[in-house]
């Protein structure tokens, strides 16, 4: 059961999920280098990558941020004020009265990692917690039906606009499929992304 009813663990007041593919490296390291330190508010990227990479694409962004970057392993504490990066198939899922990741390989044929179980594991977070969930440029619908369920629940959602998505497939699903989406250009998630974190 996936419920956190009367969780005692303190949620982060704001999380911020990012989705993205082709093209997404240097669009998530211009809103790393955006986001001002963090305070009650947890930051997860799924930014799709040959397995191996994620650690060394964690540890350059990590040079350009104050905030704390890791990239999540299995049976990981959900913390606030802190930037993750998840590889496979990640959720995040109550144990007793805590928060964790659990983390797996994907299947050949998923993608690595992926992005709709990740934004699905925090549907049940939308009451808890403001949720702003972003979909950046891609291949693909990766993310897509997750962002619109978290929309249904509440969460708040943009994608990237077609004059900045570097390969416009995922956005353009998700401004296709996902009520009320906000289309944004990167410059304008940036400062969106600064503004949700103050």
């Amino acid at each position: 059961m996936n419920s956190i009813d009367n969780l005692k663990l303190s949620v982060p007041k704001k999380i911020i999920l990012i989705g993205a593919s082709t093209g997404g490296p240097g669009q998530i390291q211009k809103i790393i280098n955006a986001i001002p330190e963090l305070h009650n508010t947890s930051v997860i990227i799924a930014q799709h990558m040959v397995e191996g990479f994620i650690t060394s694409f964690a540890n350059r962004l990590q040079n350009n941020t104050q905030n704390s970057i890791s990239v999540i392993h299995n049976k990981q504490k959900f913390e606030s004020s802190h930037i993750y990066l998840c590889e496979g198939e990640t959720q995040i899922k109550r144990s007793g009265f805590e928060l964790e990741f659990t983390h797996k390989p994907v299947c050949n044929n998923s993608f690595n990692p992926d992005i709709n179980t990740l934004f699905n594991s925090f549907i049940p977070l939308c009451k808890d917690a403001d949720i702003l969930s972003i979909i950046l440029t891609g291949i693909g619908d990766d993310g897509v039906n997750a962002c619109k369920d978290l929309s249904l629940n509440g969460a708040t959602c943009v994608t990237e606009s077609s004059k900045s998505a570097i390969v416009d497939g995922m956005p353009s699903r998700a401004r296709l499929l996902v009520p009320n989406v906000e289309v944004q250009d990167i410059e304008s998630i940036v400062k969106t992304i600064h503004e949700f974190c103050e």
